[in-house]
């Protein structure tokens, strides 16, 4: 397997995993509401995050601990926050038809927040990929990175766009309450473990 193959494999092993960004990312493709703004924003921050962390930005948050608690904590209220959300929407049966539509500035706030303030991205992307990354030698990094780089965009543009032409297939109300409903255990199973390891 080449570098960028295992760069490719590993990026993808860890940006599929359900969190709060593929969860807003399903959501916006299902209602097919600014989809394109969303996998942009999660493309484009997981490509800065993983040249950060390639470049040394993992090693700094090593030398400083209090860094990565800062995130845990941080990123554990607002994982909570989202799941409350989430359980709190389905309480009623409404179906994508049914919800309000936002603003394409409103959507890209919260992609924007889910990315940036959730620490398994900074984890995932900066720590995790940084450090397999800087274990292939100096040109082997890079290499790596854009393997990774280039599992995130094939991941969320076919999240997104997947979700988007399913969507007439997925709009039941009672579909999209159970959406709901695991999307909220979800993320507060997460923050739970956020705060306990």
């Amino acid at each position: 397997m080449t570098t960028a193959l295992l760069g490719f494999a590993t990026g993808a092993a860890l940006i599929i995993a359900i969190g709060a960004q593929n969860a807003y990312v399903l959501r916006q493709g299902l209602r097919r509401e600014h989809i394109g703004i969303v996998v942009a924003i999660c493309a484009l921050s997981d490509l800065v995050l993983i040249l950060a962390g390639v470049a040394g930005i993992g090693a700094v948050s090593r030398l400083h601990p209090a860094v990565l608690e800062l995130l845990r904590f941080g990123g554990a209220a607002y994982l909570a926050w989202f799941g409350v959300r989430s359980l709190w929407s389905a309480r009623k049966a409404s179906g994508l038809v049914a919800s309000i539509p936002r603003g394409a500035g409103s959507v890209a706030l919260t992609a924007v927040a889910l990315t940036w303030l959730n620490p398994h991205v900074y984890l995932d992307t900066v720590l995790m990929l940084g450090s397999v990354a800087n274990q292939h030698g100096p040109v082997g990094r890079w290499q790596f990175a854009t393997g990774a780089v280039t599992a995130s965009l094939v991941w969320f543009t076919g999240l997104g766009l997947g979700a988007r032409a399913l969507a007439p297939r997925l709009a039941s109300p009672r579909l999209w309450q159970a959406i709901d409903v695991v999307v909220g255990i979800t993320m507060l199973s997460i923050a739970a473990m956020l705060l306990v390891s």
